[in-house]
């Protein structure tokens, strides 16, 4: 057999699929920002025949031959084939143990609960929603025992989103991260330093936010003629393709800082997708990793640059060319606002050091309903418990509890933890880019984020699917996943902050 023109093959077979992938993920954006309020039945049977071909092709006897005969010659390929056999292989397997028709029918339940998510979030209505919540789950459940599970059926889900990740794992590091967190947060309680963050709410203009939004966009790296800034109800990034990078974001007219960085999250995402290596197209392997390695380069923008002392001097003067109300404040005033710690309801809006314990709470849900310890109906009463005793508050309705998020609509069970694992992976890598290139936080204060952007495209993007999670982040700093950096950053910052001793 001639290896490079099996390749080609595989490589022509991929190209096909990622053509139907791009066009529904371009139906799904417009049902997401544009849509009529009365098209979402019909664009979700769009998109559910578009994900039935996908499927036909992923799982067809094609596929199959390519595995079967370039298992036999395995010891003949490079790395990048290896990678490339090894993502064919494991899509057709987890697509084919699924029957035909159930996924299709996933797919129409997952479009059509997110458009009674919207509705149902916009109306404080949780028992509208209750039976399409229900029903992914049952979905959810169903796929686990066609994929096979060892000791937890939530480990099944968690490896769809990092590669190896299971319960055993994810308890210890959420265990050491939750410890930390609540000791610090504690201390903070303790320093009794008023924050005054009264300014950054007022009035502010959304056409000037979305001005604003798109000049540190552009600053930061990402490339505008490759992507685009739209509105949504839930901020999201989608890849059409590498050229073609959508992020959204949500604008508040009384508050400064929510569109602003979730517009700079969404931006890291997009920077990833944006360059991630050509040598890559139409091999499988053009894509992140995993969510929690793409979380981390959203994370590292949104905060470890975003809400860095060096990045408010260099964010204070463009608020001020925006709005009037940033006149009288200075750099320390507005660098302790920015990062001015309260536990809150909302996990978007949470502070850089609760938001964890958003995300702790979320996958100690998902667990006991994955496995079945507890039902939809339980889900607001758990959730206020886990509130009150995890952050000290509860929310007054369902919109700003159980409702605010639009994941599980998706059927994205096991993707919660990616938002903390990447803050974990975030600050390990920060740690290291300070160890390589020591003066690059005196350029984010002088705007200047080309260094930031180059070490990250070098060390993590260009990189796609080539490594795993755990190979990446050792490649990178020596050391498989750790908690402890994360939890050193927090105390170094807001120890400062808050004038803990």
């Amino acid at each position: 057999m001639n290896l490079k023109e099996k390749f080609n093959e595989v490589k022509e077979h991929i190209s096909e699929v990622n053509k139907l992938n791009e066009a529904i993920s371009l139906v799904y954006w417009d049902m997401r920002t544009s849509m009529p309020s009365k098209a979402g039945e019909t664009r979700s049977d769009v998109i559910s025949y578009l994900s039935g071909e996908v499927f036909k092709k992923t799982t067809s006897d094609k596929v199959l031959g390519f595995i079967e005969s370039l298992n036999v010659n395995k010891e003949k390929m490079n790395t990048l084939e290896l990678r490339m056999l090894e993502e064919l292989e494991k899509d057709y397997n987890e697509t084919k143990k699924i029957p035909e028709d159930r996924y299709v029918a996933y797919i129409s339940a997952t479009n059509k609960a997110e458009i009674a998510w919207e509705k149902a979030k916009e109306n404080n209505d949780y028992e509208g929603f209750k039976d399409n919540l229900k029903e992914i789950i049952n979905f959810q459940k169903e796929f686990i025992e066609y994929w096979g599970y060892e000791e937890n059926k939530y480990d099944t889900l968690l490896d769809k989103y990092e590669s190896g990740l299971t319960v055993k794992k994810l308890d210890k590091v959420f265990s050491e991260l939750r410890d930390g967190i609540i000791e610090i947060l504690k201390n903070i309680k303790s320093s009794n330093k008023k924050i005054n963050r009264e300014f950054l709410n007022g009035h502010f203009d959304t056409n000037k936010q979305k001005e604003l939004s798109l000049e540190i966009l552009k600053s930061i790296g990402f490339d505008l003629n490759a992507g685009v800034l739209d509105e949504s109800v839930h901020p999201f990034t989608i890849n059409i393709s590498k050229n073609d990078v959508r992020l959204t974001t949500n604008y508040h007219e009384d508050e400064f800082t929510s569109a602003l960085y979730s517009t700079i999250h969404e931006g890291g995402h997009g920077i990833y997708e944006q360059n991630i290596g050509d040598d890559l197209k139409d091999t499988g392997l053009q894509a992140a990793i995993s969510m929690a390695i793409h979380e981390s380069q959203s994370r590292f923008y949104e905060n470890i640059i975003g809400r860095s002392k060096e990045f408010c001097s260099y964010l204070l003067p463009l608020a001020k060319k925006y709005f009037k109300d940033f006149d009288s404040v200075n750099l320390e005033e507005f660098y302790e606002a920015i990062n001015y710690v309260e536990p809150s309801l909302i996990r978007t809006e949470a502070d850089e050091l609760t938001y964890s314990l958003h995300i702790i709470i979320r996958y100690e849900i998902e667990k006991e309903l994955i496995n079945g310890d507890i039902s939809v109906d339980d889900l607001p009463e758990l959730w206020n418990k886990k509130y009150r005793e995890y952050l000290g508050v509860e929310a007054s309705n369902y919109s700003e509890g159980i409702l605010q998020d639009v994941h599980w609509s998706g059927g994205m069970f096991g993707y919660f933890p990616s938002y903390a694992l990447g803050n974990i992976y975030g600050a390990q890598m920060y740690y290291k880019l300070l160890e390589e290139k020591p003066e690059v936080m005196n350029e984010v204060a002088k705007g200047y984020f080309n260094t930031v952007k180059v070490w990250l495209n070098e060390k993590v993007h260009k990189n796609g699917k080539l490594y795993t999670p755990n190979e990446l982040i050792k490649n990178i700093t020596g050391e498989e996943l750790n908690a402890k950096y994360f939890i050193k950053y927090l105390k170094e910052k807001y120890y400062e902050v808050y004038n803990v001793k």
